[in-house]
């Protein structure tokens, strides 16, 4: 995906997060929905505007994975929040 294509999407996926965000949404799903988003977003950043899409093995691993190991612990304080 091209620069420009990327930053469209990050636009849009910037304005979904607020629209949940001020629409009041709550619970699970917003949450699952922020956080699809949030990777969605940080992918895009890390492979495009970051340059390491043509880049191959570790960094290109590594950056995403510490977006979903975010996204992970993120879930489960969610989750062990709302368990009580």
């Amino acid at each position: 995906m091209n620069t420009d294509r990327s930053f469209i999407v990050l636009l849009a996926a910037t304005a979904a997060t607020w629209f949940i965000g001020e629409s009041g949404a709550a619970g699970a799903a917003a949450m699952t929905a922020t956080l699809v988003l949030m990777l969605a977003k940080g992918r895009l950043v890390v492979l495009d505007f970051m340059g390491l899409r043509a880049v191959r093995g570790y960094w290109r691993l590594l950056l995403p994975g510490w977006l979903l190991f975010v996204a992970i612990v993120i879930a489960l304080a969610f989750r062990l929040g709302h368990s009580t």
